[in-house]
């Protein structure tokens, strides 16, 4: 897809809103639409904190990048990666490691999405370590073939998977297990797992419950309908790889840091996270 029709596809995905674009507008970007701040000003009347959400779970990734390299990571696949916006995996990774020696692909099954990473991505990424891709995380053999053809990746080195407020998406019988753990079982021995996802474990009362659940069924409209997790059913997601420290927790709790949100009630946070390293 070159830039023109990159443009072509933003200008054809306005009949509805998109999970991509709205999570943008709750994080404060700017690649959003009429439609979709519409949308995102409606779920924040049902549930006042969706944006603090949304950026806690953009701050999850930035901690997790940040680790990640601090471990010796320089390779990231990042599935269902949105829109580039502030605090990007690649931006987070160079700097990090300031030898620049971080390799970043970005993957997303949605046009719109794919196209704006392309377009913006021109603009501030290094063409010969960073770029974007369309594949499907639920299209497994397909999505790593397209790794292996990238040539940003080498998939006989670790890499960190990072699939970062996706699985809100996936629902159960899209069977995301099996999904998982194809690519668990190809990625190289020392590769790190990142997944977070926004949970209903333990709302505070019955109007949040009730609130929840109304979440769902806003997004039923939008181009992402989803579905929303406790720890005990997301855990599996890992298989059994062991996880880094401080384990599966609410985001806000792991490796917390001066601009963390809800850092001193971590589960008012409505997001889960956590990395497993596959053994060597």
């Amino acid at each position: 897809m070159d830039n023109t029709e990159a443009l072509r596809a933003i200008g054809n995905s306005l009949d509805r809103p998109s999970a991509a674009r709205i999570y943008d507008y709750f994080i404060g970007g700017s690649t959003n639409y009429a439609i979709d701040r519409e949308f995102a000003e409606k779920v924040r009347r049902r549930l006042p904190l969706m944006g603090d959400y949304c950026m806690t779970s953009r701050q999850f990734l930035g901690r997790a990048v940040r680790r990640c390299a601090e471990l010796g990571i320089r390779q990231f696949v990042d599935i269902g990666s949105g829109l580039p916006t502030t605090g990007n995996v690649h931006e987070v990774a160079d700097d990090t490691r300031p030898e620049e020696d971080t390799h970043v692909l970005y993957i997303d099954n949605e046009p719109i999405a794919l196209a704006h990473s392309q377009v913006l991505l021109a603009d501030t990424a290094d063409p010969d370590r960073h770029h974007a891709i369309a594949a499907d995380f639920l299209q497994p053999e397909d999505l790593w073939e397209r790794v292996r053809e990238s040539e940003i990746i080498n998939l006989r080195e670790p890499v960190a998977l990072v699939i970062n407020a996706v699985m809100h998406f996936i629902k159960d019988s899209e069977n995301p297990d099996a999904v998982l753990a194809y690519y668990r079982q190809r990625l190289a021995p020392g590769s790190l797992l990142v997944i977070s996802q926004m949970t209903n474990e333990n709302p505070v009362n019955d109007d949040e419950r009730q609130a929840l659940i109304d979440l769902l069924e806003y997004y039923e409209t939008t181009t992402n309908p989803g579905v929303l997790r406790t720890m005990t059913e997301f855990s599996r997601f890992f298989g059994d790889w062991p996880l880094l420290s401080p384990g599966l927790v609410y985001a806000p709790a792991w490796h917390p840091d001066s601009e963390t949100l809800f850092s001193r009630s971590p589960s008012e946070s409505r997001v889960i996270g956590g990395i497993a390293q596959k053994p060597a």
